[in-house]
């Protein structure tokens, strides 16, 4: 045997990475159990170390289909709005992560895939055919998206202005997009930092939005944006409302 290297097939190194980069994923048992590990160490992690406080818990739909949107401050962030969600939507609910950073290099992308559950979108295609499969996987099946509509994490601690990206999603259909105000995040967890501090952090959770009749086009997409937006913001508030256990 020497002289001889133990190599992974090339045909299912590919299809393995084809697995783990695809949006209309489906995770198998093991995936699932390491997902369920994730989820509760975080849960742990969250209340013991950031005393999480979720305010409004009671405006999340029933049942799924839905879209969680909120302001993006820091890695955290897709983290406690997937721990806001009952047990029974665990494997159901996909932070949506964008593939050059958080797919990238492999062994990422596979803990990211296959522990965090999230879904790759291309940034570089963030346009007319972008969101198409994640659209039609959300119209189809029962499942809960985790979206940031700034597209990237805020560097001052500031929100943004939302993209059209979650108009694409749900522009003309009764699925709901539940707007989330995070606070916290950017003091624990601010960009230039790998290690977390001990902050308290609270997410606000808002009556759901639905957009039936907006059109599926440009404008329709930029006015789910504007919407969208400007809950989020009132949620934040100067003020930030009491809407609730």
């Amino acid at each position: 045997m020497s002289g001889h290297a133990l190599r992974p097939a090339a045909g299912f190194t590919a299809a393995l990475w084809e697995h783990v980069h695809s949006a209309n994923r489906r995770n198998g048992s093991v995936e699932r159990s390491a997902h369920w590990l994730w989820c509760a160490g975080v849960r742990a992690y969250l209340a013991v170390c950031h005393h999480l406080a979720v305010r409004g818990r009671r405006h999340l739909p029933a049942e799924p289909p839905y879209v969680l949107a909120a302001n993006h401050l820091s890695h955290l962030d897709a983290l406690v709005l997937a721990s806001a969600l009952p047990d029974c939507l665990r494997d159901r609910a996909f932070p949506i992560a964008a593939e050059d950073t958080c797919f990238e290099p492999e062994v990422r992308a596979a803990f990211v895939a296959c522990v965090v559950n999230a879904l790759p979108i291309d940034r570089r295609k963030w346009g007319l055919h972008g969101l198409r499969e994640l659209r039609r996987r959300l119209l189809d099946e029962s499942c809960v998206y985790i979206i940031f509509p700034e597209g990237t994490r805020s560097r001052t601690g500031q929100m943004g202005a939302f993209k059209g990206g979650v108009g694409m999603l749900v522009a003309g259909t009764p699925i709901p997009v539940v707007p989330c105000h995070l606070s916290g995040t950017f003091q624990a967890l601010p960009p230039h930092r790998h290690w977390p501090r001990f902050v308290r952090i609270t997410l606000r959770v808002g009556e759901p939005l639905t957009f039936p009749h907006v059109r599926n086009d440009r404008a329709g997409w930029d006015e789910v944006a504007r919407v969208t937006e400007a809950a989020v913001r009132r949620l934040g508030g100067p003020t930030p409302p009491e809407v609730g256990p």
